[in-house]
């Protein structure tokens, strides 16, 4: 009998996988650059085709070495949710947006912490319905 993913144990708190995957989202967010190229590839590569858009920066010296170039935009949109995360010149900026059928409802500015509560309750709600969002919950807590 398998045993049950931390958080999922009968009589577990509520909300207690969107605190496990809200740390695991955590992680490695000291180095800006590190933490947005790992979180793009990991939702890019969990979630649905088009749910996760990356913008790059790439110098010339890159170019030429074949190198991806520098997370400079991640945009993560779930159901009627999109965040999007850029940084420049060593700060970050997060954005809440609330979107239906590409018109922007509301957009609210917020720091990194609130960005990655937002993007690990928007997970765990989505994971609750389609297999491929329950597999990018399941690679950051695995």
């Amino acid at each position: 009998m398998p045993e049950p993913k931390p958080g999922t144990e009968p009589g577990a708190e509520p909300g207690t996988d969107v605190r496990l995957l809200a740390a695991a989202l955590r992680r490695d967010s000291a180095d800006l650059n590190l933490y947005a190229q790992v979180l793009s590839a990991g939702l890019a590569d969990s979630l649905p085709p088009g749910a996760v858009r990356v913008r790059r920066r790439r110098s010339l010296v890159e170019r030429v070495a074949g190198r991806e170039g520098a997370v400079v935009e991640l945009d993560v949109a779930l159901g009627e949710q999109r965040l999007a995360l850029r940084t420049e010149r060593g700060r970050v900026a997060g954005e809440v947006l609330h979107e239906v059928r590409g018109i922007v409802l509301s957009r609210r500015q917020v720091e990194l912490d609130e960005w990655i509560d937002a993007l690990a309750r928007s997970l765990v709600k989505a994971a609750a319905s389609n297999a491929r969002a329950r597999a990018a919950v399941e690679r950051f807590l695995g």
